[in-house]
């Protein structure tokens, strides 16, 4: 057996009484040992205990466990505790749509296991070894997109999950679309079985919404780093001068991210020597990158923030607190702080794939590619180079500015009124991940740009890490000599530039 000291990190198991890390909710994607330690359980159990004390007393009102839900707070509950988890869960059946990825939903399950293990929810101990239980498996609950304002939590698909988790509704086993209680089955998983509380426990928080803004998060992070490097292949590439990155000029602009990024981009420039050809000042493409990615990272950072205080966070409503005798009924499931920072990495998207089109825009231009030929082709006119490729990446940034109106200032009242605001982070969150797939794909046609100009007369790179990237590139995608279809390839420079998966 083997053990916990020679573990690989993505071997060990995701404890539930340690810190929940970003990377965490991508290995979620994959089966993953989840561990309920005994601290997780001593607390979980006594928040338990605590909820049976207030619901002996008929003089303590606990919204969900003794009421209806949300604006039918004012009307009694089910009497029986597995029927009020009916209650709980059968009426929020109503999204549409197509079913979100299964990476999200795995995400957002491990988010809201670890909101439910800190003991303040009032869960029953069993509902933690369920899931624990299903993230050992590859079953994946059939979630519909469309139905979550993220106000009193991501209700209506957290309850297409646990209604999946229960046997009801569909789910996938091994990327399969079957009834749940089949595949809950053939993973030799049981049904859960809940209360009212356990339900409403499960539903009532910003699960999706987080999972999904930081796998977002990650993924414009790898892309960032992307476009940062290839912007120093660029310049060496068509022999550019790299004094827009002086240390002195971008001190004096005073912005960190711009500090961090120049400084980052300078060691990848170290030893270039330019070409002397060039015109004094360069597009603002290539002079105004650090500017335009700093101001980047600073947003990033802001994101970052948040994405960590929601991964340490609980969401849910209402929430026991033993030592203070304390049921406190709040709004801790109101997704206001996710739907800005996806907002802002909608912005950063959009700004990113701009700067990356534009690059390459420049790069098939013979006019300003320092002579190379026209879209790269190696035979112009009896062959094409980029050009289906620089066609499709207008097309992508379209589409990402299409999606950056911001969701988070949409507020529509429901719910009778109850909901009287509401943050629409969801879809901000949902949003986000989108377009981040488009913004690698961006950075795969810039790579293959880069890769393909070397090619056709462009000068190797100078600077040793430039050149280390370049034949990264070469190794990986073959030149587009004669053309050929290139989605492919705009995948594989995609994944060799990020670091990630097609």
């Amino acid at each position: 057996m083997t053990t916990t000291d020679s573990r690989t990190a993505t071997d060990a198991p995701v404890d539930l009484g340690a810190p929940l890390r970003g990377a965490d909710l991508h290995r979620a994607a994959a089966p993953l040992p989840v561990l309920v330690g005994p601290d997780v359980r001593n607390r979980v159990d006594r928040g338990r205990e605590f909820l049976r004390t207030v619901l002996a007393d008929d003089d303590r009102p606990v919204y969900g466990a003794k009421t209806g839900f949300g604006a039918l707070i004012g009307y009694a509950g089910r009497a029986d505790p597995a029927d009020q988890s009916d209650n709980t869960l059968a009426h929020l059946g109503a999204g549409q749509g197509p079913d979100l990825p299964a990476d999200v939903v795995r995400a957002a399950l491990l988010v809201r296991a670890w909101s439910l293990a800190q003991g303040v929810s009032g869960v029953s101990a069993h509902v933690l070894d369920g899931l624990a239980a299903m993230f050992a498996t590859t079953f994946v609950p059939a979630v519909p997109r469309y139905g979550s304002v993220g106000a009193s939590g991501d209700l209506i698909p957290l309850a297409y999950a646990t209604q999946a988790l229960r046997g009801r509704g569909h789910a996938y086993l091994a990327g399969e679309r079957m009834p749940a209680r089949d595949a809950l089955r053939l993973a030799g998983l049981v049904p859960l079985s809940l209360d009212g509380r356990d339900a409403l426990a499960l539903v009532n928080g910003t699960s999706v919404t987080t999972a999904a803004t930081a796998l977002a998060l990650d993924s414009v992070r790898a892309s960032h780093r992307a476009v940062r490097d290839l912007t120093c292949l660029l310049v060496d590439v068509v022999g550019a001068d790299p004094g827009f990155l002086d240390p002195r000029l971008i001190a004096a602009y005073r912005h960190p991210g711009a500090a961090t990024v120049a400084d980052h981009m300078r060691e990848t420039l170290a030893g270039t020597a330019p070409s002397g050809s060039r015109a004094l000042q360069e597009p603002y493409s290539i002079r105004c990158s650090p500017q335009l990615l700093g101001a980047a990272e600073d947003a990033l950072r802001y994101v970052d923030g948040v994405v960590a205080a929601d991964l340490a966070g609980v969401s849910d409503n209402p929430l026991f607190f033993p030592d203070d005798d304390l049921v406190a009924h709040g709004g801790n499931f109101f997704g206001q702080p996710a739907a800005f920072a996806a907002d802002v990495l909608a912005m950063v998207t959009a700004s990113l794939g701009n700067l990356a089109e534009r690059q390459l825009d420049l790069l098939v231009d013979p006019a300003r590619n320092t002579g190379l030929p026209p879209m790269l082709a190696a035979g112009p006119g009896r062959q094409h180079g980029l050009q289906g490729v620089q066609l499709a990446t207008t097309a992508f940034v379209a589409e990402i500015r299409r999606g950056t109106l911001p969701a988070s200032t949409q507020s529509l009242p429901t719910n009778l009124h109850n909901q009287d605001v509401v943050p629409f982070g969801t879809q901000a969150a949902l949003r986000a991940h989108d377009l981040a797939e488009l913004l690698r794909l961006l950075c795969g046609s810039l790579a293959l740009g880069l890769r393909q100009a070397v090619h056709v007369g462009g000068r190797r790179p100078t600077a040793p890490r430039c050149a280390e990237l370049l034949d990264a590139l070469v190794e990986a995608i073959p030149p587009v000599d004669p053309d050929r279809p290139l989605d492919a390839d705009v995948r594989r420079a995609a994944e060799v530039v990020t670091g990630a998966r097609c």
